[in-house]
Order: C-alpha cells, then structure tokens, then sequence
C-alpha cells in the first residue's frame, strides 16, 4: 500500500505551463541577443581602423604578437593609447603580465604580416620582419609608427582586456601611408582632399 508520503506528486498544469512559458522566453531572448550580436557585429564592421602588431617579451626571452585593429590614443597628458587583446588569444597569459609591449603600425603594403600575426599555430616572427627596437622590444623597421609603452593598466573589457600603455618611445614615418581594416578586409586609405579655403 502507498503512503501519502510515498504517493508521486504530478506537475501541475500551471506549473507545466510556467516551465513551458520561461522555455520559450529562454528560447526568443537568446536569438534576440544572438541577432544583437550580429548586428553589433556587421556595424563595427563598417568602422574603418588601423591596423597594428602588437609585441612584448616575456621574461624567458619568448616574443609574442598579434594583430588587432582596436587600437586608439587614449591620453595625451600622460600619453597612453590602448589596445585590445582577446581573453581566448593565445598570447593573452604573456600580454597580461607584461611589463612593456610595442605596438607597430602597418604601412599600406604590410597587410601579410598582419595576416600572419592574426594566425593561430604558426611561428609569428619566422620571416624575420621584427627586430628588437626601442626599449628592446620587437619592432618593425618599416612600420608607420612605432610606440614602445610601459604597462600603465590592463582593463577588463568584456570578452576581451584593454592593454593601456604609457608611451616610452614614438618613432614615425611619413614616407608611407597606413594600412586600413574595413568590412573585413585591409585597404590603402585614399589619399587626403585638399583643405578648402573660404
């Protein structure tokens, strides 16, 4: 014989119907957030950017780098400018602990060596288009700009960490113009109209 304490106690059908309900709530805000996504993602693609290679040495003597288009002046008193790194990147663990890195950025005609420092499993610095620079740090001779930092902060950004850097040591080129990432691909900006007067 079944005990009272023992009987099964059914779902009831607005208990059913509640689980079915925050199912189906579930179900239409994550495509709602995955769409928002996408959308996010489709504009910032149309947000043209430089395109830079960002390097450092960890204390072995192993150089690191990547490729990122999310760099931006931050300060100018102090100088800072910021970079954003993958928390998944492989060379997010030396980055993070950095004490100095160097960012480079890539003239119109460096877009392989961008491309290269944006793949995974491949050794990086193989070609030979780095050399240590300023402060030490990997640097490419023929970049656009060079700007060798000291770590001021790593910022929690998401899904990604903001390396902000104080800068050490700027050097220019203005030989050649800077490559540019837009809609997913690298361009050479156009050329600058001429300012009109009146």
């Amino acid at each position: 014989m079944t005990t009272p304490e023992e009987a099964p106690y059914p779902m009831s059908v607005a208990a059913e119907e509640a689980a079915e309900q925050a199912a189906e709530q579930a179900a239409e805000q994550a495509a709602e957030n995955a769409a928002e996504d996408l959308d996010f993602t489709r504009a910032m693609a149309r947000v043209p950017g430089p395109v830079v290679v960002t390097t450092t040495v960890d204390d072995s003597g192993r150089r690191w780098g990547f490729t990122a288009s999310s760099f931006v002046s931050l300060s100018l008193d102090p100088p800072l400018v910021t970079v954003s790194l993958d928390k998944k990147a492989s060379t997010h663990p030396a980055f993070a602990v950095a004490g100095h890195f160097m960012v480079n950025v890539l003239a119109h005609d460096q877009s392989e060596i961008a491309r290269r420092f944006a793949t995974s499993g491949v050794d990086r610095f193989a070609a030979g288009d780095t050399e240590p620079l300023e402060r030490g740090l990997p640097g490419i001779p023929r970049a656009v700009v060079r700007l060798a930092c000291r770590m001021h902060e790593v910022v929690d950004g998401g899904d990604h960490s903001m390396l902000v850097g104080r800068v050490l040591d700027c050097v220019t080129s203005h030989e050649r113009e800077a490559l540019v990432y837009v809609d997913r691909g690298f361009v050479r900006p156009a050329a600058p109209e001429a300012a009109r007067v009146g």
